[in-house]
């Protein structure tokens, strides 16, 4: 991840959450008590974003001492311990609410990835994550997708290019769109990827025409019609499915032979990771 980004999402967060205070714990707590919390699991799945919540309560409380039990990517049981964290409790209560939130959410896409990662078992295809994703928090949720056992796609739109349909309409077709791209590679000096979408077999026919791409994405075709595609594309170029790609069916579009296969589902359609940050005896 990005130190600097991430940095920069933690105190955005906080000055969401906090402000000028925690004003219930600033009045209820005595500001020199010091405690302990655990971070219970309370769900079976995934655990990420330890490594998030460190940099969380160091940005809140240098003093702040945790004691790792499970670390980022590993699975995780009901009742298990997560972490043990202690130091002062009103600087705990601050972070408390933070913490949960970017872990619960990046366990949820981990568990989800991991899901989507089991089905492709003794294939070649690799899951990919794609750009739909929280505003501002990409950083995060493509990073819960890597330790899930996914690969991350492109970032943004500044370090690949990804040559979609409505590219293609507007650069007045295939041809066109491949051509110009190439061009500005070249003449700003960038080392991207091009990738290209196909919507029926005649585009697909067309690319292997005109080449200099470096992936076709098969854009919802049916298992068996990618499986067709692939043998037409015949590894002159790596190749992706997209397009209506569910738990049920990826394993038969990972059969017809596609070296990745793009799920917009491990991000945008999720169910957090129940956990919970609980004082304990000190």
């Amino acid at each position: 991840m990005d130190k600097n980004f991430l940095q920069e999402i933690i105190n955005f967060a906080l000055y969401e959450d906090i402000r000028t205070g925690d004003i219930t714990s600033l009045s209820c707590i005595p500001k020199n008590a010091k405690g302990k919390m655990k971070l219970l699991v309370k769900q079976d799945g995934i655990l990420a974003g330890v490594e998030v919540a460190l940099e969380v309560f160091k940005k809140i409380d240098a003093n702040l001492s945790v004691q790792i039990i499970k670390t980022d990517g590993t699975p995780v049981k009901t009742g298990d311990i997560a972490f043990f964290v202690e130091g002062n409790v009103i600087s705990l209560l601050s972070a408390e609410r933070l913490v949960l939130n970017i872990m619960q959410r990046m366990s949820g896409i981990a568990t989800q990835t991991d899901l989507y990662v089991q089905k492709l078992h003794g294939t070649k295809t690799k899951v990919l994550d794609t750009r739909k994703t929280s505003p501002a928090l990409r950083i995060l949720e493509k990073e819960a997708v890597r330790l899930g056992g996914g690969t991350n796609h492109r970032m943004g739109l500044f370090d690949m290019m990804l040559i979609k349909d409505n590219h293609i309409d507007f650069a007045k077709g295939i041809k066109n769109a491949i051509l110009a791209a190439n061009l500005y590679k070249k003449e700003n000096n960038l080392d991207v990827k091009i990738e290209i979408e196909a919507r029926t077999f005649d585009e697909i026919r067309e690319i292997l025409q005109v080449g200099n791409v470096d992936i076709i994405m098969i854009d919802n075709f049916t298992s068996l019609q990618t499986s067709e595609a692939v043998k037409l594309i015949n590894q002159r170029f790596l190749t992706e499915a997209s397009g209506g790609i569910t738990l049920e069916n990826i394993a038969d579009y990972a059969r017809a032979g596609v070296d990745y296969i793009s799920i917009g589902a491990l991000t945008h359609q999720i169910k957090s990771l129940d956990l919970s940050l609980k004082a304990i005896d000190f």
